[in-house]
């Protein structure tokens, strides 16, 4: 148990580090260290994260580091797309959806380690000695996005926020650190809303949460998740960002390690 616990406060330490990969770590540590059924590991992995990410969104919400905009264009659709994604998840197997998880890790680690580059900053265009400032996607692509990321955080029973930080840094427009705080409230609306529609999935097919195990991770990952706000606050915006890049390649391949065989075999 000991070494579950240590599981859960890297759990929280992530979240609050880099405003993603909880769930990415919680589900391995239910399933291989506490030994859950991967349905309830899946349901009890949303509920753990969505306690630990509105925990450490108090820091940045005291810091002011939290875009209000993009919480609620990509926050709400993102919740109706996490409850639709939830109600899919009853009729795909498990390695399918965590297959389909690791691809889409790859995927947005490429899109976060270019980001990270570093680029000549050009000086902005003016007009009648009016300085013009870039401008932020529209709403609609925002809205559009969080409903698809939203969808494959209640299929296969993650957060997002490996998702949502990408898309709000390069849709939104927001650094990495105002897009982490962002990123943990809407990964605990969306947390939420699948927590509950799994909580009906798993009385369809006779299974229950361990409530006990799901507030034990949620104590220690909330205390992780606040060191993890003080440790990135003292980190480089594009070192933390290559990090992460980093962090989702090895964890996709190991998750597409530990799928695939299930799936030829």
């Amino acid at each position: 148990m000991w070494i579950a616990l240590i599981g859960a406060l890297l759990v929280g330490l992530s979240l609050g580090l880099l405003g993603s990969g909880g769930s990415i770590l919680t589900v391995p540590v239910l399933v291989y260290l506490v030994g859950e059924p991967d349905k309830v590991a899946i349901a009890e992995s949303l509920g753990i994260v969505a306690a630990i990410a509105a925990a450490g969104a108090l820091p940045y919400a005291r810091q002011r580091t939290i875009d209000w905009r993009s919480v609620l264009f990509f926050g709400i659709p993102g919740i109706v797309g996490t409850y639709g994604g939830a109600w899919l998840s009853r009729f795909v197997s498990g390695p399918v959806q965590l297959v389909l998880f690791a691809g889409v890790m790859l995927l947005a680690a490429v899109l976060m380690y270019r980001r990270s580059t570093p680029r000549p900053v050009p000086t902005p265009p003016s007009a009648g000695g009016v300085t013009v400032t870039a401008r932020k996607h529209a709403a609609w692509k925002i809205m559009l996005e969080g409903v698809s990321v939203g969808v494959l955080t209640g299929l296969v029973g993650v957060g997002g926020g490996f998702l949502i930080v990408p898309a709000l840094v390069l849709l939104g427009g927001l650094d990495m650190r105002r897009a982490v705080g962002t990123s943990l409230i809407i990964i605990a609306l969306k947390s939420v809303a699948g927590y509950l529609k799994y909580l009906d999935v798993l009385a369809d097919l006779g299974l229950a949460v361990n409530w006990e195990v799901v507030g034990l991770f949620a104590i220690v990952g909330i205390a992780g998740s606040f060191a993890g706000n003080w440790i990135g606050g003292r980190i480089p915006q594009h070192r933390l960002q290559r990090g992460f890049a980093v962090f989702l390649v090895v964890m996709g391949l190991w998750i597409l390690y530990q799928n695939l065989g299930m799936l030829t075999g």
